[in-house]
């Protein structure tokens, strides 16, 4: 059995990300950010990224949508 599956420990380090659309994600932290993510400076557990993307991003409308109106 492969352990790729297993889910991973909730003390796992994340960041919070951005993408040019202004779309948050979570990444982890000790991996390369994806190409066309950057890195927004938030850190900490997976929920306290995910809280944080809560409070933040407030209009899930993609920038190239929103600059279109």
């Amino acid at each position: 059995m492969s352990t790729s599956s297993a889910p991973r420990p909730a003390e796992d380090r994340y960041v919070v990300v951005l993408n040019d659309e202004e779309q948050y994600s979570v990444w982890f932290a000790e991996r390369a950010l994806p190409v066309g993510w950057s890195a927004t400076g938030v850190q900490g557990t997976r929920q306290e990224c995910l809280d944080h993307i809560e409070r933040v991003w407030t209009d899930l409308t993609p920038r190239s949508v929103r600059a279109a109106r």
